[in-house]
């Protein structure tokens, strides 16, 4: 794992309009590894992952990916660079068989001879979708078409995954396929910044810990060196 930042955040702050949102933060992610952004409700970390992603613009500071500048950056440019973000939201086509939508994704972006062994890596990290691989996807459980939503991400290899509460909603043992799929993603070379209310999966998955509080972060550094005073970092008590 390299020591090299692949995404920076220097000084960043955001807003939606005269609501401030982030002030002055500053994290980074090194190249192959995961942090985990963890805070109490309202906190910013979903902010944190939109500005990354390019859906809310940064006011101040400045965001580099991969050695470039992208503050000023749109989302679609983000995603061609190989930064990806991952919602809690379902986002699959109802009308189309799981293989059809996970098809669809993976033509687009690997081309047609990447289908067949990216169809392969996913049926083999989500047994449950090779099952139903002629099922239409809006048959599927609420758990199963997030699974879905995810794994036609997964198998792009992207640079960098922003992982926001993807676990939100869903039953432990389906919890337990999608954190061992982002294990496996993360084995392979792919960076996570991971946004997750399961705080001990997240921390579990984890290389260092960014906490934030009212829009700042008060702590940022090892996994080990916040265990013990976590939740006081979360709801504020305390500072670093």
């Amino acid at each position: 794992m390299s020591d090299a930042p692949l995404l920076e955040l220097r000084g960043v702050s955001a807003a939606y309009g005269p609501y401030r949102a982030l002030f002055d933060v500053s994290l980074s992610v090194p190249a192959g590894s995961a942090l985990s952004l963890v805070g109490a409700n309202g906190a910013g970390k979903s902010t944190v992952a939109r500005v990354v992603s390019g859906l809310v613009p940064a006011t101040a500071g400045t965001i580099r990916f991969d050695g470039t500048d992208i503050t000023r950056r749109p989302a679609y440019e983000r995603v061609r660079m190989g930064l990806t973000q991952v919602t809690e939201g379902r986002s699959v086509f109802a009308s189309l068989s799981v293989e059809e939508n996970l098809t669809l994704s993976f033509r687009q972006a690997l081309g047609r001879p990447g289908v067949p062994g990216a169809l392969e890596e996913t049926y083999t990290a989500f047994p449950k979708l090779g099952q139903r691989r002629a099922q239409s996807a809006g048959t599927l459980s609420g758990g199963e078409q997030r699974m879905l939503a995810l794994a036609r991400v997964l198998a792009l290899h992207q640079k960098l995954l922003v992982v926001d509460e993807l676990s939100f909603g869903l039953a432990p043992v389906v919890v337990d396929e999608v954190y061992t799929a982002l294990g496996q993603v993360l084995s392979t070379g792919t960076s996570l910044l991971i946004i997750e209310q399961h705080v001990d999966r997240a921390l579990r998955l984890a290389d260092a810990v960014a906490v934030l509080s009212k829009g700042r972060v008060v702590y940022d550094g090892t996994v080990e060196g916040v265990e013990s005073r976590l939740s006081e970092l979360v709801m504020g008590r305390l500072e670093e």
